[in-house]
């Protein structure tokens, strides 16, 4: 499988546009993405055995802008900075995310048995995105013109990362609603990796998905925004964001895998509802009731926005008390966002 930070609407427009060059580039981003996509059918992952030694065990390699992974070696864990700010970005922002499942939530790495992370850098020629792959991340260079390198920002290694704890925890099928809570349980854990990385609460966080990766004169302030979907772009090449923040707006479509990407936008906006309802910093209280509601092994793999809104409600209880603020705060976050528990 491969899962990418662009969503497919996107690429899509792109596509379409009159600038050949702009045209050219989405087509060829679009036609990587696209058969990838059709392996995105998720399929279990069995981690190695417990490794109680929570130490990263980074690779990071280059591909030349050739469609190859992984590439040629640049660097490994505890060597010295490469001098290509990609690699060395690639290769900060995974110890990054490692740090945070370790700190946060005893995570040891992605399989949460000390699974070694694999970075390429500089795949194919002007690649509009990046993905994680089932086994590594890959990251494209943008062509500068509406995206920039897609190293630059944390939360684009976090939510790539983090489709790889889904993957080796509760397996979401890549399909409408259970596709579309796969899709954001990488955007809450990659906005809390970059909340947690700059000591921000919840109620100081900017809440967007991949802020600054749009290349100077977009109109717009990142892919994604959890505290007001629809709102992250609205621009000539790119469209207007379609996401929808609750279910009154939900998109039925056959695209995009039932509107993964689209459709996220209502389990993102619940989260920051009940985040921002809880206060303070958001990984503590809101990230570990989806936390543990993702890896607790009760989650079936086609669970839907219910489905999942009940499971968080049942993990709020066990861990606070069923009249609890925070049980409270889910079940509001929920209901606001229309989805009845």
């Amino acid at each position: 499988m491969r899962c990418t930070i662009v969503p497919p609407h996107i690429l899509d427009r792109v596509a379409s546009a009159d600038d050949p060059e702009l045209r050219d580039i989405a087509r060829r981003t679009l036609v990587l993405s696209s058969g990838a996509r059709t392996e995105r059918r998720m399929f279990p992952a069995e981690a190695a055995a417990p490794n109680e030694d929570f130490v990263p065990n980074r690779t990071i390699a280059d591909a030349g802008h050739r469609e190859e992974t992984p590439g040629k070696t640049v660097r490994t864990e505890g060597g010295p900075a490469t001098g290509d700010k990609s690699a060395d970005n690639a290769y900060d922002w995974l110890g990054v995310t490692f740090d945070f499942y370790e700190a946060a939530y005893r995570r040891n790495s992605i399989d949460g048995a000390g699974l070694k992370l694999l970075s390429t850098v500089h795949y194919g020629k002007d690649y509009d995105n990046a993905f994680w792959d089932g086994s590594q991340m890959v990251y494209g260079d943008g062509d500068g013109r509406l995206f920039k390198d897609f190293t630059g920002p944390l939360d684009v290694s976090a939510h790539e990362l983090t489709h790889g704890v889904t993957q080796y925890s509760a397996n979401l099928e890549y399909y409408g609603q259970s596709g579309a809570l796969n899709e954001s349980m990488s955007d809450v854990f990659g906005s809390l990796v970059k909340q947690w990385h700059l000591k921000q609460t919840a109620d100081k966080a900017d809440w967007l998905i991949g802020e600054g990766l749009l290349a100077d004169g977009v109109h717009g302030t990142a892919l994604r925004s959890m505290k007001a979907p629809g709102t992250a772009y609205d621009d000539p090449n790119l469209g207007k964001d379609p996401q929808p923040g609750d279910m009154a707006h939900y998109v039925e479509t056959y695209r995009d895998n039932g509107g993964v990407h689209i459709n996220s936008g209502i389990p993102n906006h619940a989260f920051y509802l009940v985040a921002t309802a809880i206060g303070g910093n958001a990984w503590e209280k809101a990230g570990k009731i989806w936390y543990e509601t993702l890896t607790g092994g009760k989650l079936t793999s086609t669970a839907d926005f219910k489905a999942f809104a009940g499971a968080t409600a049942a993990t709020a209880a066990r861990l606070y008390g069923d009249t609890a603020a925070e049980t409270k705060a889910v079940k509001e976050g929920w209901s606001k966002v229309g989805v009845r528990i």
